[in-house]
């Protein structure tokens, strides 16, 4: 008897439930991670720069927790319902 295993293939979705948050937690977490550096070097540069330039970074540290927040959960948006539809069939037959 020749026993060759089957190729992997990925399950059937059966739900449109969307994806777990785990699947893309290292590239958002990446994402805020480089939004708070940028954030902290607006900081510093608040109390660097002179008088104009002061009020642009403090201006820009003061919006980027939010706008980090929202870069970084973007792309949780469902992308498709199941294409395929469930079909009924009665038991017995």
């Amino acid at each position: 008897m020749d026993f060759k295993r089957k190729p992997k293939t990925s399950p059937h979705q059966i739900t449109g439930a969307a994806e777990p948050l785990s699947t893309n937690l290292a590239g958002r977490q990446k994402r805020y991670f480089i939004s708070m550096m940028i954030r902290t070097g607006c900081f510093l540069l608040t109390v660097i720069v002179p008088s104009p330039w002061r009020w642009i970074f403090f201006a820009g540290a003061f919006t980027l927790p939010y706008i980090a927040v929202v870069v970084a959960n973007a792309g949780r948006e469902r992308e498709t319902a199941p294409t395929a539809p469930v079909i009924s069939r009665e038991l017995g037959s």
